[in-house]
């Protein structure tokens, strides 16, 4: 990938932002500068919104598959184009080479999902018992999508609105994180290539998010926001999405429980929790933030998870053998040392790492503290870094409640042997998504989302393609 993409994608065309800023990407293993990226400004907003209005009635009126056809070939493109994608995630986002390849598989396969989806919005007809009148239901495509993502996952977390977006009908404006928006443009050449028309996928990288945002929200062609991010930012988004009542899909904050019974499996729960702490070094809103092991069990837990955490090697990203690369940004890090240090000021246990590296780049070793108490800042905020907080329980009910005591409601995980009590256990847990013996949910065929303040809508399975559709109803005699 070695033309590498800099400048806002509008229309189909490559061009500077309306006022000539830029803005530095930097390479977060090193601290050096990747390249210079134009900022869209409103101007540059207003003629991305033209475009997708343009584009939008050609596309919605194709027939659903011929779209599918696209996010098809789309698919085929990007799986071939694997290695340069995970190199650019790398290179921007900090990701260890086989966390991005993982990324850059699980991105391409959305287009695959939504290419079979496509051309599933099935619709109903039925007899009204009272009136007698035929009753007809249809989804039809809403309309301009904006779509904000997150800089943890530059690839995935486009795709995952992208693809539902394009198989519905609806073209989007895209605004990448200002860390990480290089993966995601050059995502468009290969949309180009798939036959993707001019207009109806649009780029705009800017550092003023926050006004360019609201201003796009305020346009009355658009219909559908779709964000991942802070609940905090989430929530004025939602306010920003009010005054023109807009279709909302919020994918945002969370605060994960790890519930491991006495019965579990340790080499299972061990593994499992190895997979939802360390995947993406626990930069996602999916990562594992507080561990409650039963006190039967929590010694072997704790001295096995710790081994496994040790045996980590951190490193650039780009070389071989490294597992744990650096986090974003300096922001980043300096909040996990500060969580650590909290928890451990309060009378946690510091099993291993706890120290950030006198070395370039935004590292942070992988770090486990146990007996870490209730009121540590970190039980009640995402870490959002390499480090696990470990807690004891004895009984069942109390540590459903414990889990529960959060605004939070994303995804929870549960390991035991007892299928009955782990399904219970499950019902229980006031989730949106729940791992039973299993460290990984995130699936392009699964409904993904949260419930409580880890926000509205789903992405991902049949309702994926939903959010970007309205439901029609037309009552008719014949």
């Amino acid at each position: 990938m070695t033309d590498l993409k800099t400048d806002l994608y509008i229309n189909g065309e490559w061009r500077d932002g309306s006022e000539g800023v830029r803005f530095d990407v930097l390479d977060p293993a090193t601290e050096e500068v990747l390249a210079s990226v134009a900022s869209a400004e409103i101007a540059d907003a207003d003629a991305a919104l033209d475009a997708a209005d343009a584009a939008f009635a050609d596309w919605a009126g194709r027939k659903p598959r011929e779209r599918a056809e696209v996010l098809r070939k789309a698919f085929e493109l990007m799986t071939a184009r694997l290695e340069d994608f995970a190199r650019l995630i790398t290179l921007e986002n900090g990701k260890a080479r086989a966390d991005a390849m993982g990324e850059a598989a699980y991105a391409a396969e959305f287009f695959r999902w939504f290419s079979e989806e496509a051309v599933r919005a099935d619709g109903l007809i039925t007899h009204a018992p009272a009136s007698g009148a035929r009753i007809i239901v249809q989804h039809k495509p809403a309309g301009i999508a904006v779509l904000v993502t997150p800089w943890n996952y530059p690839a995935a977390m486009g795709t995952r609105k992208i693809a539902p977006a394009l198989a519905a009908g609806c073209p989007v404006i895209i605004k990448p994180a200002s860390e990480t928006p290089l993966t995601m443009l050059a995502l468009m050449p290969l949309l180009e290539e798939a036959g993707v028309p001019k207009g109806l996928v649009n780029v705009l990288p800017s550092r003023r998010t926050g006004a360019l945002v609201d201003h796009m929200l305020h346009d009355p062609r658009v219909r559908v926001v779709s964000f991942t991010g802070s609940t905090p930012v989430g929530r004025k988004l939602l306010h920003a999405a009010a005054d023109q009542v807009l279709k909302p899909a919020m994918e945002l904050g969370g605060n994960a429980p790890v519930i491991v019974f006495e019965d579990a499996d340790i080499d299972t729960a061990v593994d499992g929790a190895m997979l939802a702490k360390m995947r993406n070094l626990g930069e996602a809103c999916t990562a594992a933030n507080r561990f409650y092991v039963h006190t039967r069990v929590a010694e072997a837990f704790t001295r096995k998870f710790t081994e496994r955490m040790a045996a980590l090697t951190v490193g650039n990203g780009l070389e071989d053998g490294v597992d744990v690369g650096p986090l974003v940004n300096a922001d980043t890090r300096d909040k996990v040392a500060a969580f650590v240090e909290d928890a451990i000021a309060k009378g946690a246990e510091l099993r291993i790492g706890g120290t950030v590296p006198d070395t370039k780049g935004f590292f942070y070793p992988p770090t486990v503290l146990f007996n870490v108490p209730d009121d540590a800042d970190c039980v009640r905020d995402e870490i959002f870094g390499p480090v696990a907080a470990i807690q004891t329980f004895d009984d069942e009910a109390d540590v459903i409640r414990r889990a529960n005591d959060t605004e939070y409601g994303l995804v929870a995980y549960v390991f035991t042997e007892n299928m009955k009590r782990g399904l219970n256990v499950c019902e229980k847990l006031e989730y949106g998504m729940v791992g039973l013996n299993r460290g990984l949910v995130s699936d392009p065929a699964a409904p993904f989302g949260g419930v409580k303040q880890s926000g509205l809508g789903r992405e991902g399975g049949h309702e994926g393609m939903l959010e970007f559709m309205e439901t029609q109803y037309i009552s008719a005699s014949w």
